[in-house]
């Protein structure tokens, strides 16, 4: 049986944890809900394009606060991009077609407990990448549609960086949420799916979860650790 990583994300190479940290801080879940609440207007739907628009604004105007750049606020900022995250991203569509078959032998409420733990585990893996955004400008080159299932070409540029970004959603009740994000070729899911596949076949399905586990409880410990 081959050694298997304590830190079920330690071999993603540095470069594309950045670039995925990137796109998920800068870009945040790409999927921006209806217009202006309380309008009586039956806006109409927007398209992935816009949506992907109309998100980043909200996400550059968190990074862009000066207040939130001070290193005190450095948890708040955090919990803010967090907050335009959480509802705008299909986790369950993201946390299935990273686990791959073994998704249909769960049961609903193991598959609940594993989208909880691909959560933290996405969220643990790229918190420290914050820092990287330095002001880079998205230009959008292409949208393509199949169904309730969407494409959104991009390009990531700036001084540090000069990348291919292509955002796969899906429409779910009205509202396009991402479940991929493709960087320069390199698929997040894919690259967790990956990485899960090979966990299962050397600890089962059980230690992948028990490896998610550890990883969350040593995350939050180090969360709760005052700063010296």
């Amino acid at each position: 049986m081959n050694d298997v990583t304590n830190n079920v994300s330690s071999h993603v190479p540095r470069h594309f944890i950045t670039a995925i940290y990137r796109t998920l801080v800068t870009l945040a879940a790409l999927v921006a809900l209806f217009g202006p609440a309380g309008t009586g207007l039956a806006l109409a739907e927007p398209t992935p394009t816009e949506s992907v628009k109309r998100t980043i604004a909200d996400v550059v105007r968190i990074l862009d606060n000066a207040e939130l750049k001070q290193p005190t606020s450095a948890m708040e900022r955090r919990r803010q991009i967090e907050h335009v995250v959480k509802d705008r991203v299909s986790y369950e569509e993201m946390a299935k077609r990273s686990l791959g078959q073994p998704w249909a032998e769960l049961t609903k409420t193991q598959q609940k407990e594993f989208v909880a733990l691909f959560v933290q585990l996405l969220r643990d893996t790229f918190a420290g990448r914050i820092d990287d955004y330095t002001g880079e400008q998205v230009v959008y080159l292409s949208e393509q549609r199949e169904g309730q299932f969407a494409e959104v070409k991009t390009q990531l540029t700036g001084d540090k960086v000069d990348t291919l970004l292509d955002f796969r959603l899906a429409n779910r009740q009205g509202t396009w949420l991402v479940y991929d994000v493709v960087i320069d070729g390199a698929s997040i899911v894919g690259n967790y799916h990956a990485q899960f596949t090979s966990l299962i076949r050397d600890l089962t399905y059980q230690g992948l979860v028990e490896k998610m586990k550890e990883k969350t409880l040593v995350a939050k410990a180090f969360e709760m650790t005052p700063a010296p």
